[in-house]
């Protein structure tokens, strides 16, 4: 059996392997190494609108890498979510103990998405 952990771990690898045919990856770098920092100061839910709003294609590799990995690790919340705004308005509609569980897993998963991105993978 494996963890959770793993599971996020290869998870990471994965989206990033395949984010780095889509988006350019010396913008992905810096990117993702703020990504944590910009949740954390501005708030989980605002900073994926923010990066909806940005529409960058760093911004939206980044918004559905985190988006996937929720709907597969918070079934009962994300499983039914098809457009991106139905992430923002769960998330806007949580219990305040939800909410905060799902950005530590998503600050867990950004840790790695981070040094996959930064990792010379090609």
């Amino acid at each position: 059996m494996r963890t959770l952990a793993q599971k996020r771990t290869e998870f990471a690898l994965n989206e990033i392997l395949a984010a780095k045919t889509k988006v350019d990856k010396e913008k992905l770098k810096p990117f993702s190494a703020g990504a944590p920092a910009m949740i954390l100061q501005n708030g989980f839910g605002q900073t994926l609108a923010f990066w909806l709003a940005k529409g960058k294609p760093e911004h939206m590799v980044l918004f559905d890498i985190l988006t996937k990995w929720l709907k597969q690790t918070d079934v009962r919340h994300f499983g039914e979510c098809k457009q991106p705004k139905d992430y923002i308005q769960k998330l806007s509609t949580m219990e305040q103990r939800e909410y905060l569980k799902n950005q530590n897993e998503t600050l867990a998963l950004l840790e790695w998405v981070k040094r996959f991105a930064n990792a010379d993978l090609s």
